[in-house]
C-alpha cells in the first residue's frame, strides 16, 4: 500500500469517527490536515493519475479550510484578509485538481448537482461532484468546472441534499 492509499484509508477512519459523533467537525478537519501534512508528500505537479489528483484535492482543501478556521481567530482586518487570500488560493488549486481528475475520467461515471445549504452565501453556488468509481465526493463553486460539467451533460439541474449533508451544513 502506497502513501496515498494509506492516507485515504486513514481519512475514511476519520470520516467514520466523525459520523459516529466521536469527533467534532473542527477535530475532523484538524486531524485530516495533520494526516495530509504528515505524509511528507507535497502536492503533485504532474497529475498523471486520478489518485494523485484526488490527493491534491484533499491537500488543497485541507489547507484552505485551515486558513478559513484560523481567519476567525484574528480581529485585525488586514490579517483576516491575508488568511482569506491564502484560503482562496488553496481553493483555486483544489479546483485545478478537480478539473484534472474530471478530464482524466473523461466526465464518465460521475454526476453533479447544486446542493441544499444553510449558508446564504453558498446557496446556488456550491455543487457536489460524485465520482462513483472512486466513491469520492468533491465540492466546488467554480464557474469553469460548472460549465464543463454542463457541457459534458453530467450536471443535473436540480438542488439536492448533499450525500454528506450533516457535514456540509455544520459550521466550523
Amino acid at each position: 500500500m502506497n502513501a496515498i492509499q494509506k492516507y485515504f484509508q486513514y481519512k475514511q477512519s476519520l470520516i467514520d469517527q466523525y459520523v459516529k459523533g466521536d469527533m467534532t467537525k473542527n477535530e475532523y478537519l484538524e486531524r485530516n490536515l495533520d494526516a495530509v501534512l504528515s505524509l511528507g508528500i507535497k502536492p503533485f505537479k504532474n497529475i498523471d493519475t486520478v489518485e494523485k489528483g484526488l490527493f491534491n484535492y484533499q491537500y488543497y482543501n485541507a489547507m484552505a479550510k485551515d486558513y478559513q478556521m484560523r481567519m476567525a481567530a484574528y480581529a485585525d482586518n488586514e490579517l483576516q484578509a491575508e488568511m482569506r487570500d491564502e484560503s482562496n488560493f488553496f481553493y483555486y488549486k483544489k479546483d485545478k485538481s478537480t478539473l484534472a481528475v474530471l478530464n482524466m475520467l473523461n466526465y464518465q461515471n460521475i454526476s453533479a448537482y447544486f446542493i441544499k445549504v444553510r449558508s446564504k452565501y453558498l446557496k446556488g453556488r456550491l455543487f457536489e461532484v460524485v465520482l462513483y468509481e472512486y466513491e469520492m465526493i468533491l465540492h466546488s463553486k467554480s464557474g469553469v468546472i460548472l460549465r464543463n460539467l454542463r457541457r459534458e451533460g453530467v450536471f443535473i439541474e436540480a438542488v439536492k441534499p448533499s450525500l454528506i449533508d450533516g457535514y456540509i451544513n455544520q459550521r466550523y
